[in-house]
């Protein structure tokens, strides 16, 4: 067995074991937060906010010590049709004016088996509840600039009523003009920037 070898391998697999746990920033230029609700009950309409920031407390030895805390700026709600977008931003959608925020804040990670849920408390219009997210985790990897990098994604799906988002237009056989049911989903890539000399 030829040790000289083996070296670089136990050196590394020290750094693993012994690696802190971390504070990634959300990157957002390369993640999305997005979004689909039924329309007309016959197809779904897509979107997505623009404008959000969030932690990543990520502890490799124990993901279940992990957290996450997010924030988005509900005026940014885009679903490339800016007539949408601007009743979107009304009361009886987003209310973006008296609501300028959503919020999810992590009260823990399990693992049930070989799946990771996100637990935690949803806020949306002064209404906050809790909501799990299945997802799975990538990395953490050095990019080529130094930098350490994770990526999240998961999913899950609210009500929009419990929310207070209570738009109720209906079509002429009693059908939902917008479902009840959005369905929430989360690309993520998130960042420790290398410590300046």
């Amino acid at each position: 067995m030829n040790v000289r070898r083996l070296g670089p391998l136990f050196f590394f697999l020290a750094l693993a074991v012994a690696a802190p746990a971390q504070d990634f920033q959300i990157d957002k230029a390369h993640s999305q937060v997005g979004f689909g609700v039924r329309h007309l009950m016959i197809s779904t309409v897509h979107g997505r906010f623009d404008d959000f920031s969030g932690t990543i407390h990520y502890d490799a030895k124990d993901v279940t010590k992990s957290s996450v805390q997010v924030s988005i700026k509900t005026a940014s709600i885009d679903t490339d049709n800016a007539n949408r977008d601007a009743d979107l931003h009304k009361s009886e959608f987003l209310d973006v004016e008296k609501f300028p925020e959503m919020t999810f804040q992590s009260t823990k990670v399990e693992k049930r088996g070989n799946e990771m849920v996100l637990v935690g408390d949803l806020t949306l219009k002064d209404v906050t509840k809790q909501v799990e997210i299945p997802f799975t985790i990538s990395g953490p990897i050095t990019d080529p600039w130094g930098n350490q990098r994770i990526a999240v994604e998961g999913s899950t799906t609210i009500n929009r009523r419990d929310y207070g988002v209570v738009y109720a237009r209906k079509m002429q056989d009693g059908a939902a003009v917008v479902g009840d049911q959005v369905k929430i989903t989360l690309e993520i890539e998130a960042v420790v920037a290398k410590s300046k000399q």
